[in-house]
């Protein structure tokens, strides 16, 4: 067989469907424990080469027990949910996927002992229907164990620690606001503050008040003759020596009277 041959038949058995070309992958999360009487949630995704759509795509779930017993359909999904009408599943079971989200989990209610095993779940989104199936294996235990107490424990803990330091930020925001109105207030009440003192600039010319000397400037006594508006000099002589010269004059006129 020659090499075109080949390359012919490998086509045509890809384009007839014989061959598989590719497979859907899928995630589950292996193992999960849960309390008896609890909900537990199956996850599993898928990722197929093939576009999905909606109504073409089918889930399966199927669940094996631990001890002896027989295989069982635990969920169907092909366009819609279709839960089991019989067994240990019935109306324990709901659908907890998103198909365009590459999501094909399940929820399962109230577990009991009787619901430890393992749990398959195969996609199909033709024409991509090839692929190996996933599992989970479920544990139901009496109580939580160490492991998840300390994780729960350790949520509580944060979340108790979130809340505290959120309570704190709310008391700090709260005091800056009333710590801000007190001041507003006290403000008011005071009134507007008065404009700053100007500072005045000293003149180096001048000198301290004490350090002046003081001149005095003696008054004096200006006359004004009213005939031709000329200042005249003050008189600078004595009253009494106008008195004296009157005086003398009077005698000197009595004397000459004599003779």
């Amino acid at each position: 067989m020659t090499h075109f041959q080949l390359c012919a038949l490998l086509m045509g058995l890809a384009v007839s469907g014989m061959l598989r070309v590719g497979g859907i992958k899928i995630y589950t999360s292996h193992e999960v424990e849960a309390v008896n009487g609890t909900d537990v949630r199956l996850k599993c995704t898928f990722h197929s080469s093939s576009d999905i759509k909606p109504p073409t795509v089918s889930v399966s779930w199927n669940f094996r027990p631990l001890g002896p017993g027989r295989e069982e359909s635990v969920f169907y999904y092909h366009d819609k949910p279709y839960p089991p009408i019989e067994g240990r599943f019935r109306k324990r079971v709901v659908w907890a996927g998103d198909i365009l989200g590459g999501d094909a989990s399940i929820m399962l209610r109230e577990v009991k002992f009787i619901f430890n095993g393992t749990y398959t779940c195969q996609v199909k989104n033709p024409p991509d229907v090839h692929g190996s199936a996933g599992e989970v294996r479920l544990r139901v235990v009496a109580t939580a164990s160490y492991y998840e107490i300390a994780i729960i424990a350790g949520a509580i803990g944060g979340a108790i620690v979130l809340m505290l330091l959120i309570l704190g930020i709310i008391l700090w925001v709260r005091s800056c606001r009333r710590r801000r109105m007190e001041r507003a207030a006290e403000r008011l009440e005071r009134g507007p503050k008065p404009p700053p003192v100007k500072k005045e600039r000293k003149d180096p010319t001048l000198c301290h008040p004490a350090e002046a000397l003081h001149l005095y400037v003696k008054e004096e006594e200006i006359e004004i003759d009213s005939s031709d508006g000329v200042i005249s000099e003050p008189s600078t002589k004595d009253p009494s020596s106008s008195e004296e010269e009157d005086d003398s004059s009077d005698d000197d006129d009595g004397g000459d009277d004599d003779d």
